[in-house]
């Protein structure tokens, strides 16, 4: 049987990248001798196997023939006398259309160890453009290797804007966008990946929330970069920096939505953006899918994330009421996602990148002080429903102020 390692496995190791995964093609074998061979069957559109053993993925060299609109509308083609370098033609791109023997010799038909040494992200056919989820992945790929100086090529950058003016990134469906954007919150350097998109001319159409930002002003004294889209993609840098968790990373994404449909005559102030941004949340949430968990802390940080910023100012009843908005007395608690956003959003201006957060720290430890109040005697009180509530309240509003007096005398003994 033969078989060649292809894809993001030969790519990484020619990049001296750890190798997460392993993909193989097979060449001049059947379904039926497969199966004869012990390995498992798991494509449905097209014959992949795994290794009863390894468990990696083994696929039948295979072409495909355009037959409709969107990604699925192919016809595919495997039979024992595909060749490797058809296989490989059929890839999105160059340096993904590497193959490696089981002697180590890599075959590389359309040059991608030339494009993975100029850091250049390029097509490998025009059959690029017939599959509209692929300028999702090379905005993807540009988010992952951007910290390696990768840069889209100017033809597919042409390809990947023909394909936006004609309507094919239009069949686009949800799960895979979702699945895309996922992919893209987690790799390296996330604000690559709306970039790229912009650049091509889908991030109107996949995500015009977002494309909206671009070029609505903020005051300069908060924000020196100005343009509320850039701050964004600085807060997501920053994000990225802080933290691994996509939630966070998304939460960050759009938190700033509102801003986009501030009244022009009020510009470049955005009074209330916290508040006006929740639907247009809810209507990109809805649209792509995005899980629950994902969109409840993105709505309390876009909601609330002005008022952390401003920790220092609020009274000791204001940052209780905040705390229980926030559920930081739950089992559930994500304050410290919460936060983590706030602060990727406070440095995510121009010249703040480094600065500390200390409202963190600050609410953090005023919501361990109420969250340790003893509340049995409320329990045993003979005290009902809403009583109940009100009572706890006033004792933590008691413990949250004891608690910044003592951060108060703490900081001015330091000092």
């Amino acid at each position: 049987m033969k078989t060649y390692l292809v894809g993001g496995a030969v790519r990484d190791q020619l990049l001296n990248l750890p190798v997460t995964e392993r993909d193989w093609v097979v060449l001049e074998e059947t379904p039926e001798s497969m199966l004869k061979k012990g390995f498992n069957p798991v494509g449905k559109d097209f014959p992949v196997f795994l290794h009863p053993e390894s468990r990696e993925e083994y696929a039948l060299a295979r072409t495909e023939r355009k037959t409709g609109p969107g990604y699925k509308g192919f016809s595919i083609h495997s039979t024992p006398d595909v060749s490797l370098e058809q296989d490989l033609l059929r890839r999105d791109l160059t340096i993904n259309a590497i193959a490696m023997s089981s002697e180590g010799e890599v075959i590389d038909p359309y040059n991608g160890i030339a494009d993975l040494e100029n850091r250049i992200l390029r097509h490998v056919s025009p059959a690029f453009s017939e599959d509209p989820v692929r300028v999702l992945r090379v905005a993807r790929f540009a988010a992952r290797y951007a910290h390696l100086g990768f840069q889209i090529a100017d033809e597919t950058l042409r390809l990947m804007q023909q394909m936006v003016r004609g309507g094919e990134i239009d069949y686009l469906v949800p799960e895979r966008v979702w699945a895309e954007l996922y992919k893209a919150l987690i790799e390296r350097t996330p604000s690559a990946f709306f970039y790229a998109l912009r650049e091509c001319g889908a991030l109107a159409k996949i995500f015009p929330e977002i494309d909206a930002l671009f070029g609505i002003p903020q005051p300069r004294q908060h924000h020196p970069e100005i343009d509320t889209g850039i701050h964004t993609m600085l807060s997501l840098e920053q994000a990225a920096r802080l933290s691994e968790k996509p939630e966070i990373r998304f939460a960050v994404l759009v938190h700033d939505l509102g801003k986009a449909i501030s009244p022009k005559e009020r510009l470049p102030h955005h009074y209330g953006h916290e508040k006006t941004g929740l639907p247009l949340l809810e209507q990109l949430a809805d649209r792509i899918r995005v899980p629950n968990h994902y969109r409840s802390l993105a709505k309390r940080v876009m909601r609330y994330h002005t008022l952390a910023h401003r920790a220092f100012e609020l009274r000791p009843a204001t940052l209780t009421d905040l705390l229980l908005d926030l559920g930081a007395f739950k089992n559930t608690s994500t304050l410290k996602d919460f936060l983590l956003a706030c602060e990727a959003d406070a440095r995510g201006r121009g010249g703040t990148e480094n600065n500390a957060y200390p409202q963190a720290d600050y609410i953090l430890k005023a919501a361990e002080a109420a969250a340790a109040i003893d509340i049995s005697g409320v329990l045993k009180s003979g005290l009902e429903g809403a009583q109940i509530g009100a009572a706890i309240r006033r004792l933590r509003i008691h413990a949250i102020t004891e608690n910044l007096k003592q951060q108060k005398n703490a900081n001015a003994t330091q000092s």
